[in-house]
């Protein structure tokens, strides 16, 4: 594999101060400084043989031609909170988005807006994180750009990410292709990112330490498909948590939702912080979970292959698609009620992904 070019220090005059430098203008203004920023600080972070050509674009293929496509940008705040941050979540956040189609995530593009006196030290450590996550998730970051806007004009640092997978699965998986009588599976507890993003914001204090779930779903999603069932539609959950997911699902499809309270997993520390807050669970962000939907039939065989790999040992099946051309997403109570679990109507969480 071809190394990242290394320029000598004569060519800047002298090095990028790591520990003490922030982020300036001349940083983004095409010039020289942007050069050191790249070669210096970005670049050597995802060696690859793409990226080391440095050009404006990277020629890449894809064997099968079939190609999947996402894009999404990054604002959390804080930048850091416990179990992750925004170099992890940008790359995991596209990684999954690709992987919940059927198909294997293959490369990033990476665009970094800087705010003028964003330090390097920190920059530093969010490239290092996309680093390490993009190994781990097996993707590579083979293009990318940094802008740098002027001081009070973001928020130290925005990340836009997109992703380009290999399809594996056949047919695509699709919302459409959900249909009345399917079985809708959870991989695990939700809640558990917004509200260790909104803890680490507002520094609440709990008495068990709350983290976010981020991780890839890659070898969940590969799981899923060959288990061999008949897998209709994946998703993962993000913003809006899994009522979101849900009815952009029923609404795509023409279907309602019928879920079970009681088999809808809820870590107790999450709950307890919902309780506090006033928060439903259910529409709370995660970073690290999936909800798939397969023929009844299937679901104990998908939900064994779920559970036998890492990240899915908490799934469980949380209820049916229901026939409903008005796209009800209803939930079954403890107390033997029914509940809407509508969109989300305000800003419950702003700023977790």
């Amino acid at each position: 594999m071809a190394s990242l070019p290394r320029p000598p220090r004569a060519r800047f005059g002298r090095s990028l101060d790591l520990r003490r430098g922030r982020v300036e203008m001349l940083h983004g203004n095409g010039g020289m400084a942007s050069a050191q920023l790249i070669e210096e600080l970005i670049a050597p972070a995802f060696d690859n043989p793409w990226l080391a050509r440095l050009d404006d674009q990277a020629a890449l293929e894809i064997p099968s031609g079939r190609l999947v496509l996402s894009t999404d940008s990054h604002v959390v705040t804080p930048i850091f909170f416990p179990g992750g941050d925004i170099g992890s979540l940008a790359v995991y956040g596209t990684v999954n988005d690709v992987a919940v189609g059927g198909a294997t995530p293959l490369y990033l593009s990476v665009g970094l807006i800087l705010e003028e006196g964003f330090p390097l030290a920190q920059l530093d450590r969010v490239v290092r994180s996309m680093a390490r996550a993009g190994r781990e998730a097996g993707v590579a970051l083979v293009t990318g750009d940094t802008k740098v806007v002027e001081r009070g004009h973001g928020d130290g640092i925005f990340i836009n990410t997109t992703g380009i997978g290999e399809r594996y699965a056949a047919p695509p998986l699709t919302a459409g292709s959900v249909r009345p009588g399917d079985a809708i599976l959870l991989s695990g507890p939700v809640g558990d990112h917004g509200i260790a993003i909104l803890a680490a914001r507002e520094e609440l204090s709990f008495e068990t330490t709350l983290e976010s779930d981020v991780a890839p779903l890659t070898p969940l999603t590969q799981a899923v498909v060959a288990s061999g069932a008949a897998i209709r539609c994946m998703r993962d959950l993000t913003r809006g948590g899994l009522a979101a997911a849900l009815n952009e699902i029923a609404h795509a499809s023409g279907t309602g939702m019928m879920l079970d309270e009681a088999a809808i997993p809820v870590r107790e520390p999450v709950r307890g912080a919902c309780e506090l807050l006033g928060l439903d669970p259910l529409h709370v962000a995660c970073e690290g979970r999936l909800v798939a939907f397969c023929a009844a039939t299937d679901a104990d065989q998908v939900l064994r292959a779920m559970r036998e790999t890492p990240g899915g040992e908490a799934s469980t099946r949380v209820g049916e698609v229901i026939d409903d051309p008005r796209g009800f997403v209803q939930l079954q109570t403890g107390l033997g009620g029914l509940r809407m679990i509508d969109w989300i109507s305000g800003d419950q969480l702003p700023r977790i992904c």
